[in-house]
């Protein structure tokens, strides 16, 4: 995932005039291709230092960095600097952005995002087109890419694009879904109906999450074949996505996981005995 973010740095930086910095590095940054899951950080909010604590051991050349961000970086830096200055401002605005959407103007920010579902719709026929929110795996950059939460189906999906899928998972946070629903609850959806907000869903929307729900499928049938060929066994071996708000589980969702949990272990054991009784 790294090298692939390298690349496309490389590639924009190369391929940008110095027009493109002359506005804003934001404005820049988030007008580039693969960037739309990200929002606007304030400024004042990447000038208050006191909402940076800790950056400085994570981000390397960090004073440089946040000079790009501002926009107060020396323009006679030489070229060959300039390029790593931008995957670690990048970096930078990343770890930023993850603690800005989690306030409550971030929050509303990305509410507005949510609601235009611009982060993609939940691929499973019976979430009836669910608009996805990002989400990470780890609060640590380099270690997963960003997934897609659907809060119908409490479940994580891959991004369709490429660019998006190479994004660092680190710069949204493990929080920020099951916050925004905590914060605003009345848009936690409900377990069936209609999609009560975002926009009509396209053609080639609904033929993407076709796709992705095939893929999908296809990938968990074909789990554990040639190995024991036992659907209890592939059943044991599913793991589950638990939402976590700053490292706790979510109380109620946590409560209905137990209970879904039991349940699935009863049917193990079912299979199991089936499996058991089935003539050889």
């Amino acid at each position: 995932m790294l090298s692939q973010v390298v690349v496309d740095v490389m590639e924009e930086v190369s391929t940008g005039s110095g027009s493109d910095y002359s506005n804003s590095w934001i404005s820049w940054f988030l007008s580039s291709k693969g960037n739309e899951y990200f929002c606007e950080v304030e400024e004042d909010y990447i000038l208050d230092r006191f909402n940076l604590t800790g950056l400085n051991t994570e981000v390397q050349h960090y004073a440089q960095a946040l000079d790009m961000i501002t926009d107060n970086l020396d323009e006679e830096i030489q070229d060959d600097l300039r390029g790593n200055l931008d995957l670690q401002a990048r970096l930078l605005y990343g770890l930023i952005h993850a603690r800005w959407i989690v306030t409550a103007r971030g929050l509303a920010k990305m509410l507005e995002k949510y609601k235009r579902a611009d982060f993609g719709r939940c691929p499973r026929v019976l979430c009836q087109s669910q608009p996805l929110l990002p989400v990470g795996l780890t609060d640590v950059p380099y270690e997963k890419s960003v997934k897609l939460y659907c809060g119908r189906c409490e479940d994580i999906y891959s991004p369709k694009s490429s660019r998006h899928g190479s994004i660092d998972g680190a710069y949204f946070g493990t929080s920020f879904p099951h916050l925004l629903f905590l914060v605003y609850p009345n848009l936690i959806p409900p377990k069936s109906g209609p999609v009560e907000f975002g926009l009509p869903q396209r053609a080639g929307d609904v033929e993407g999450g076709r796709r992705s729900r095939r893929i999908r499928e296809e990938e968990t049938q074909t789990e554990g074949v040639g190995e024991t060929g036992s659907t209890a066994a592939v059943a044991l071996k599913a793991d589950r996505y638990r939402p976590r708000i700053f490292g706790f589980q979510v109380n109620e969702i946590a409560k209905l996981q137990r209970w879904q949990e039991a349940v699935r272990d009863r049917q193990i054991t079912r299979l199991e005995e089936l499996e058991g009784n089935a003539p050889a």
